[in-house]
C-alpha cells in the first residue's frame, strides 16, 4: 500500500506538470516581457522561453527551486518569509514593466509562493514586513486573511503590478489556494482585491497580533489617507486578462485516474479540493468519515480511496518543526487509535511547513509502532512535533523541490 500511495502522489504531479499546463495557454502574440514568480516559476517560464526566443524574462522562485529557464534570468529568494533578495526582485520587476508602453504585452506567470518572493514593502521596512509574515504564519490565519494584510503593505500585490505599467497583461495562474481564488494566489499582483485596509486591521485584531509599524500604516489607510489596492472598476485592470490554468481539482482528477487504473477493486471518491482550516479539525472530520464508512458502509462502501485537497492550517503552540500535512496525519492516527488506516498527506511543492519533507504516510499500526519506540504522539501534537514522530518511524516522504504547487494532496484507503 505504501508504494501505491506514493505512486499516486507522483503520478498526480506528473499529470499536472506546470510546463505542460502553461504551454497550452501561451498567447499567439509575442510578449515584450515575461515575468514568472512562484514555486512553479521555472517550468512555467521554460514553456514560454521555448516559444519566445527573443523575449526578455525575469523568473523569481524560492531557494532550491531554480534551474534552467531558457534564456530568461532566474533569481532565487526566501520563502515563506521574504528577504533582501525578495525586495530586490520586486523592484526589478516593477522597473521592467514600467519601461513598457501601451502597445506591449506582458506575460505574467504566477504560482503559489509569490507573496514572499516578490516583496515591495510599503509604509514599513523590510524587517517589519518579515515580522508580519512570521506572526501571520504562526497565527493559524487562513490564506485569505494573511494576504489581506500583505496586500495592504505592498507596492506590487493586490493588482498594483498592473498599475505600474501601461502595457497589456496576460496572467496565467497555477493556483495553490482552496477554491482557486486568483486574488489570493501570490497575493494577486494583477488581480483586483476585494479586501480593504479595515479588513487587514481586522485580521490583526482577530489574531491578537502586536505589530506596531504595520498597524500604524494600516490605520492610515483605513482613515482614507492612503490609496486602496486595485478594485474591479480600476482602469488599469481593463488591460489585464487573468486566466486560471491549473488548480487543486485537476490534481485530484489526475490522482483519481491513477487509482482507477491501478486499484480496480477500490471505489475512488474525490471529496473536495477546498478543504481548509486547522489540520486537527480536518483530521477529526476524516476520522469520523472513516468510522462511518466502516460501520454503516455509507456514504461509500469499502474498500474506498478518499481523495482531498486544499490547505490545512496550524495555529503554532510549540516550537518544533511540525508540518501541516504531518500534523493532519498524526491527528488522524490519534483519532482512529489502533484501528488505523493507510493514508498519505503531502504538499505538492515538496515542502511541508518548515520541514524538508513533502509530508508523510500513516499505516494501520502507526500508533502501536510509535508506542513501541517510546514515543508519545499525544504530547507531540501539543507541541507541533509531528515531524519527529514520522522521522523516528521512517514514514516521511521526501521528494526534493518539485517546482510544482497545487497545494495539499491527501489519500486515505478505507478497507472493510
Amino acid at each position: 500500500m505504501r508504494g501505491e500511495l506514493e505512486a499516486s502522489f507522483r503520478a498526480a504531479l506528473e499529470t499536472t506538470d506546470p510546463y505542460a499546463l502553461t504551454r497550452r495557454h501561451l498567447p499567439e502574440a509575442t510578449p515584450a516581457l515575461v515575468l514568472a514568480v512562484g514555486k512553479a516559476a521555472v517550468p512555467m517560464a521554460r514553456a514560454a522561453a521555448d516559444t519566445c526566443p527573443d523575449t526578455p524574462g525575469l523568473v523569481v522562485t524560492r531557494d532550491g527551486y531554480g534551474g534552467p529557464a531558457g534564456h530568461f534570468t532566474v533569481r532565487e529568494a526566501a520563502h515563506p518569509v521574504p528577504d533582501e533578495r525578495s525586495q530586490a526582485a520586486a523592484e526589478e520587476a516593477l522597473e521592467l514593466v514600467g519601461r513598457l508602453g501601451a502597445e506591449d504585452l506582458v506575460l505574467v506567470l504566477v504560482s503559489g509562493g509569490g507573496s514572499s518572493l516578490l516583496c515591495a514593502p510599503w509604509g514599513i521596512e523590510l524587517e517589519d514586513k518579515q515580522a508580519v509574515n512570521q506572526a501571520l504564519l504562526r497565527s493559524g490565519a487562513p490564506i485569505g486573511e494573511i494576504n489581506a494584510v500583505r496586500k495592504h503593505l505592498s507596492r506590487i500585490k493586490g493588482g498594483r503590478l498592473a498599475a505600474a505599467t501601461q502595457a497589456r497583461i496576460l496572467t496565467l495562474v497555477v493556483s495553490d489556494v482552496p477554491g482557486d481564488d486568483l486574488a489570493a494566489v501570490a497575493s494577486g499582483p494583477t488581480v483586483p482585491d476585494p479586501t480593504t485596509f479595515a479588513d487587514a486591521l481586522g485580521v490583526l485584531d482577530r489574531h491578537s497580533l502586536d505589530l506596531p509599524a504595520a498597524r500604524a500604516h494600516l490605520d492610515r489607510g483605513a482613515h482614507g489617507e492612503l490609496p486602496e489596492t486595485l478594485k474591479p472598476a480600476d482602469p488599469a485592470l481593463s488591460r489585464v486578462e487573468n486566466r486560471l490554468i491549473g488548480g487543486g481539482w485537476q490534481l485530484l482528477e489526475a490522482a483519481a485516474g491513477y487509482w482507477q487504473a491501478h486499484s480496480k477493486h477500490h471505489t475512488v471518491a474525490s471529496l473536495s479540493d477546498r478543504f481548509s482550516g486547522e489540520a486537527r479539525e480536518l483530521a477529526h472530520f476524516h476520522a469520523n468519515l472513516v468510522q462511518t464508512i466502516r460501520e454503516h458502509r455509507a456514504p461509500f462502501a469499502p474498500p474506498v480511496v478518499l481523495l482531498s485537497g486544499g490547505e490545512a492550517g496550524v495555529t503554532v503552540r510549540g516550537d518544533e518543526l511540525g508540518g501541516r500535512n504531518q500534523e493532519f496525519l498524526l491527528w488522524l492516527a490519534h483519532d482512529l487509535g489502533d484501528d488505523g488506516v493507510w493514508a498519505l498527506a503531502c504538499d505538492t511543492d515538496g515542502i511541508d511547513g518548515t520541514t524538508q519533507a513533502a509530508g508523510a504516510i500513516i499505516t494501520p499500526d502507526t500508533m502501536t509502532r510509535a508506542r513501541a519506540r517510546g514515543l508519545d504522539p499525544a504530547d507531540s501534537l501539543q507541541h507541533n512535533d509531528a515531524h519527529r514522530i514520522f522521522s523516528e518511524l521512517g514514514d516521511l516522504i521526501h521528494t526534493g523541490p518539485t517546482r510544482h504547487n497545487l497545494n495539499d494532496y491527501r489519500a486515505i484507503l478505507v478497507t472493510a
